[in-house]
């Protein structure tokens, strides 16, 4: 591939890999005095550790290839002159992963420091409204023909005066994603009945349509869409109104505010794992501002200049605007630098082209694509002027990165100071052969310290990977009940062991966050709740060390198969935990009998309880799930039973006709084994007086089993038909006390 003209303009930068820190926080968008400093921050000062690194190598050939079949034994990594050990090694390679696979298996066959995040940035200071709501089809047409099953995506504008704006936050859903492309945020326009705090949905699952149906939709009724854009337009031109008082826009102070507020961004993006595309859509400014004038000899102004230089009138020439001004050079050095250590390549595309105003009637005006191209070829990206369709340049662009050599090493002695340290990474390589991989990576810091922004992004980014996470001992359970027709009720039973939670926390009261959402197998998002819990621990203490908390929320689904995610987070220490369960939902008109998971009597030490303050979307007032005779139960997300015990469980199913019924179970334990020991009995089939409910209570005695974890597989049989149902539940045997 031939040079980019301005190439002889600018240094060459590297295409950059992700390096990161597991289960740690980032370093500070700006350090805060000591005074300020907080009391649970102390506890961190001079605190060191062995973390966890893990450094995505991508290796490729001069005509942008990736290279396959290297081995760990072909690496090193270098903290200044100190080899580190690769105490890891993993290849990913996107072409294995299918398109055809469910989200789930998608998830599952990447590791979440090897997936690629693209964040599309509309930029409204340095871009007229049109342009932009042009710029839009691109996009979409991107989004959803360009892109890896595996690769999460953003969407985000940024001015001046506010900032980056996120509108969704990385997903794997393609359509909220196409419909923050097409409403870039315009409050009009978005029908979320309830807050997403992490931005994943932006519209209500049961509201939006797909994106080629939105496409079917739009073209029958122009009239919608002029609606449409004349929102997004009236919503962009308040967002830039401080950006329409003529040459103001251009001055070198607001590309110096742009450049601390897009440097920021640059940080902030450090939080999240994977590989990082900006898509930073702009006109761009002009860039004698940054660069100076271009060297041409054809230019009076310029041999005036070099000649008044020359004879010492120096008072004569505007050096600025000759070479550019040191000052924003230096500022613009530094947002390169943020986006370089967060390991984020901008990819700019330059969208000048995309209207029908003329010079004379345009806000911005004289803007040039050498600063984009500047700050893309400094971030190891690349500038596209083609925005009609850069989505298959970019997509060959970012094939190099389809093949993934991820390598892990844990530093010693890291102090959690946030500082930046600066590795090396080294490698036997084919003739020809280039590797990408980044300089460095930040300490952690105490995770008071982060913007509110960054622990957003940890938060979707633990939710997006559906990778567990065990800072925190997590446990849960979800099943589906029968709640109105096409809809059913889907009780999600959220269990977290005290101890962990309570370490490092300071004070007695206990704020924790909630945030649970769920996923069809193309990767949607169908519901979710989220909820801040703030626990009076006072006199407390000790018994909730001993016990913990159990939350109970719920989710509305319609048949089909899902994956519930849950994170559940200290909001003092940042202490978190990841758990997923799959859900199948059955389809209503369906016959078939089916059995939900065995529930577990609660029993032993009580819980601190906490349920849900949701309203149902549609008003309607559900019955409480867990009930046997009539009477209410808690049920145990993981049953911890003692060797000898006898506990009580429930059995729920659904069209089993009448009968007599049998059970049996099969223990299995934690590396696949079937085990002797436990043993299951039913004890009454019980009335519910609803038409194709069944309840039958059941006692289980764990004997023969060690301490340890298990699943227990129960088998419900109708003893006239022969008809028997599956399910299964895991649970642990502790040691008697």
């Amino acid at each position: 591939m031939a040079a980019h003209p301005r190439s002889r303009l600018f240094r060459l930068a590297s295409t950059t890999a992700v390096l990161l820190i597991l289960g740690s926080v980032l370093p500070a968008l700006a350090q805060r005095p000591p005074d300020e400093r907080r009391q649970p921050r102390d506890a961190f000062r001079g605190r060191t550790d062995v973390i966890e690194v893990q450094i995505p190598v991508n290796v490729s050939t001069r005509s942008g290839e990736p290279v396959r079949g290297l081995t760990a034994a072909d690496f090193a990594v270098y903290e200044g002159r100190k080899r580190l050990e690769i105490a890891d090694f993993e290849v990913i390679d996107l072409d294995l992963v299918e398109p055809g696979y469910s989200r789930t298996e998608v998830d599952s066959a990447i590791a979440a420091a090897a997936r690629r995040h693209i964040l599309l940035v509309f930029d409204i200071s340095f871009s007229r409204p049109t342009t932009t709501l042009r710029a839009r089809e691109a996009a979409r047409s991107f989004v959803l023909n360009d892109l890896h099953p595996t690769d999460l995506v953003a969407v985000a504008t940024h001015s001046i005066e506010g900032g980056a704006r996120l509108v969704v936050t990385f997903t794997p859903d393609r359509a909220q994603v196409a419909r923050a492309i097409d409403t870039l945020g315009a409050p009009r326009l978005l029908g979320l009945q309830r807050r997403d705090p992490l931005m994943f949905m932006i519209e209500d699952p049961h509201t939006v349509l797909s994106p080629a149906s939105q496409d079917a939709l739009m073209d029958t009724q122009s009239g919608v869409r002029s609606l449409r854009d004349e929102s997004v337009l009236a919503h962009m031109r308040v967002i830039g109104k401080e950006m329409m008082k003529g040459e103001k826009a251009h001055d070198r102070g607001r590309i110096s505010s742009w450049t601390r507020s897009m440097g920021e961004l640059g940080r902030m993006l450090d939080s999240v794992q994977g590989r990082k595309h900006l898509v930073y859509f702009s006109e761009g400014f002009d860039g004698r501002l940054l660069l100076g004038r271009n060297p041409n000899a054809e230019d009076r102004t310029m041999q005036e200049d070099i000649q008044n230089l020359n004879t010492g009138n120096y008072s004569l020439v505007d050096t600025d605007d000759m070479y550019g001004n040191t000052g924003l050079q230096s500022s613009m050095a530094l947002m390169i630098q943020e986006f370089k250590h967060s390991d984020v390549a901008i990819q700019a595309v330059d969208i000048s082209g995309l209207t029908a105003e003329t010079s004379a009637v345009a806000a911005i005006g004289n803007a040039s694509d050498d600063a984009l191209f500047y700050i893309a070829n400094e971030t190891g990206g690349r500038l596209f002027e083609n925005a009609n369709d850069f989505g298959p340049e970019l997509r060959e662009a970012m094939a190099r990165t389809s093949v993934t050599y991820l390598l892990t090493v844990r530093p010693e002695n890291v102090r959690w100071d946030g500082a930046y340290h600066r590795v090396k990474v080294k490698a036997n390589l084919p003739r020809g052969a280039r590797l990408s991989a980044r300089d460095g990576y930040y300490a952690p810091r105490p995770y008071d310290e982060l913007h509110p922004l960054e622990r957003n992004l940890l938060a979707a980014d633990a939710i997006a990977s559906a990778a567990p996470e065990e800072d925190l001992a997590l446990s849960v359970l979800a099943a589906p009940f029968r709640a109105s027709e096409g809809q059913w009720y889907v009780p999600v039973i959220i269990e977290i062991d005290g101890e962990p939670l309570l370490l490092d926390h300071q004070g007695d009261r206990m704020p924790v966050e909630f945030y649970t959402y769920v996923t069809d197998r193309k990767g949607e998002m169908k519901d979710f709740f989220t909820q801040l819990v703030t626990l009076d621990l006072t006199r407390r203490r000790e018994a909730f060390a001993s016990t913990g908390l159990k939350y109970y929320g719920s989710l509305n689904l319609q048949p089909g198969e899902y994956l519930v995610r849950v994170l559940v987070r200290n909001s003092q220490t940042g202490r978190s935990g990841v758990q997923t369960a799959r859900v199948e939902v059955p389809v209503e008109t369906s016959s078939d009998a089916f059995l939900l998971p065995p529930f577990f009597l609660e029993q032993g030490p009580s819980w601190f309880l906490v349920r849900e303050k949701r309203n149902d979307v549609e008003g309607r007032s559900v019955v409480y799930p867990f009930t046997v005779n009539g009477e209410p139960y808690i049920p145990a997300a993981r049953p911890a039973l003692a060797s000898g015990d006898e506990a009580a469980l429930c059995l729920v199913a659904y069209n089993l006709g009448d009968g007599d019924l049998s059970v049996d179970s099969t223990i299995v334990a934690e590396d696949g084994r079937v085990l002797d020991g436990g043993s299951l009995s039913l004890v009454e089939r019980t009335v519910t007086g609803i038409e194709g409910l069944d309840k039958v209570l059941a006692t289980f005695r764990p004997e023969g089993l060690e301490a340890g974890r298990y699943t227990l597989q129960v088998e419900l049989t109708h003893e006239r038909t022969g008809l028997t149902e599956r399910n299964s539940i895991p649970f642990n045997v502790r040691n008697r006390r």
